[in-house]
């Protein structure tokens, strides 16, 4: 069993940035493949960002693309998310999610562990 804590969401302007992090805990952290994935109002949860149990393999939404990046600290058991040059079409609660699997996926489905969720908003 694993267990995700988001922290980092908030209100910010338009073109701003925030740093979202995902606290991991219960099992070897290494071991899973990583993504973070958001769902608006009325919307399905999509793919934002993965990212491979090494952290040598990143994949991102072109929506995202250029804009944010994913990392991870093995050592510290820490999932990251930097979001530079936000935009109002980002608001949407956010979702770190855990992989048994050492290869990331796009597909919400294919994961088997979610944190709880953190609110991004972001005004015009």
């Amino acid at each position: 069993q694993v267990q995700l804590v988001e922290s980092g969401g908030g209100l910010v302007q338009a073109g701003g940035s925030l740093r979202l992090s995902c606290a991991a805990s219960g099992h070897t952290f290494s071991n899973y493949a990583m993504g973070w994935f958001r769902q608006a109002p009325g919307k399905e949860r999509e793919f934002v960002a993965v990212i491979s149990w090494s952290g040598g393999n990143t994949n991102y939404a072109d929506s995202v693309k250029g804009r944010f990046t994913i990392s991870r600290d093995n050592a510290k058991n820490t999932l990251y998310l930097q979001m530079n040059s936000l935009k109002p079409e980002d608001t949407a609660v956010y979702y770190c999610s855990a992989r048994w699997s050492l290869i990331p996926t796009h597909l919400v489905y294919e994961y088997d562990y979610w944190g709880q969720g953190t609110q991004v908003t972001v005004s015009s």
